[in-house]
């Protein structure tokens, strides 16, 4: 089996760090997965220390001697700040000697690092995070969730296009059901944006099934939803909020009696797993899909877990080599946009 380059993860990115950043990469090095840990050196290496992270560990570290915060702009920072540790971890990505980046911090300047740095494939328009979710069956993917808000109708179906290249590499789906996110299964609903972008990949050759509604993200009926940056994200901490209000309800049901509180006590396990699996924690980062090499992006209060998990996903993601194929997969974008806009001819009517 073919060795793999560490992870490089950004010590210094999140509310927790280095803390719980330097915690989780020990508990995934622990698990036999390499990770480059990229900040301050001294900093690092002292919560090495205290996590007792013993010397054969697959552990490295790389000083980084500036730190982007959550309050920096994310554009002018990465130009300003040279030796950031976002920018070091896409260094050591460019240069092979790391086989992605996971960072817990200003996700607006993990986009600028990695346009900066990596740059995208040929024809990619814009970058878009994706993300997988906890349906009934299986794990759809969503994408955007955050990084383009004010889109174009070649930008949703480009995040369709690269999604469905995700779903095939990474997933393992052989032919992913691709949607769009609207306000109903008809063609009509929607928006000028998604009908456009509907139009378009109803001529293309992924396996478009049509318009996807909220209520659906989670049964599992769709392997790929694509939708603009802004959508996505409030769908996404929608999710995130129903999940923990449910969890609440759960809990004050079963203490409001001795009968519900032995009833809990029996279903222990059960809502344990259920609890595991909605878990934003285990599911590991979202990733930057767009670019050219590998990157991830978890939560802002990442604990040890979810950086542990982050580290997994991104090998898993690294050995797929998805980003070789986006710039074949993209390339018809435009041409399908045309072709769709164009009004329709009766058979045998040569083009004007």
């Amino acid at each position: 089996m073919q060795t793999i380059a560490p992870v490089a993860v950004d010590a210094m990115g999140g509310d927790n760090a280095p803390g719980a950043i330097v915690h989780g990469a020990v508990n995934a090095a622990r698990k036999g997965l390499a990770v480059t840990l990229v900040g301050p050196e001294a900093r690092v290496r002292a919560e090495l220390e205290r996590h007792r992270a013993p010397k054969s560990l697959p552990i490295s570290v790389v000083n980084a001697t500036e730190v982007i915060d959550m309050h920096d702009h994310p554009g002018q920072a990465m130009r300003r700040k040279k030796h950031n540790s976002i920018r070091v971890c896409f260094e050591l990505v460019k240069a092979g000697e790391a086989a992605a980046m996971v960072s817990a911090g200003n996700s607006g300047a993990v986009m600028a690092g990695a346009i900066f740095v990596l740059g995208r494939p040929d024809g990619v328009e814009r970058p878009a995070i994706l993300t997988a979710v906890p349906a009934l069956r299986g794990h759809p993917i969503v994408l955007d969730v955050g990084a383009v808000v004010d889109c174009r109708a070649i930008h949703l179906v480009q995040f369709a296009l690269m999604g469905e290249v995700y779903s095939r590499r990474v997933m393992g789906i052989a032919r992913p059901r691709v949607a769009i996110l609207a306000n109903g299964e008809e063609p009509s609903k929607g928006t000028d944006l998604t009908r456009a972008a509907a139009a378009a990949l109803r001529g293309s050759a992924v396996n478009f099934v049509g318009y996807c509604e909220g209520r659906d993200l989670l049964t599992g009926e769709f392997d790929v939803v694509a939708t603009d940056g802004f959508t996505g994200n409030v769908a996404l901490k929608t999710m995130e909020g129903t999940a923990k209000a449910v969890g609440e309800y759960l809990k004050r049901a079963f203490k409001s009696t001795p009968a519900a509180m032995a009833g809990g006590l029996l279903s222990k396990a059960a809502l344990g797993e259920m609890k595991r699996r909605m878990d934003w924690r285990e599911h590991g980062a979202a990733p930057l899909v767009g670019v050219n090499g590998v990157a991830l992006i978890t939560h802002g209060s990442s604990d040890a877990l979810a950086i542990e998990n982050a580290v997994r996903k991104a090998l898993e993601v690294a050995r797929s080599h998805f980003p070789d194929d986006l710039a074949e997969a993209v390339a018809p974008s435009e041409a399908l946009l045309e072709a769709a806009a164009e009004p329709s001819r009766p058979a045998g009517t040569p083009a004007p």
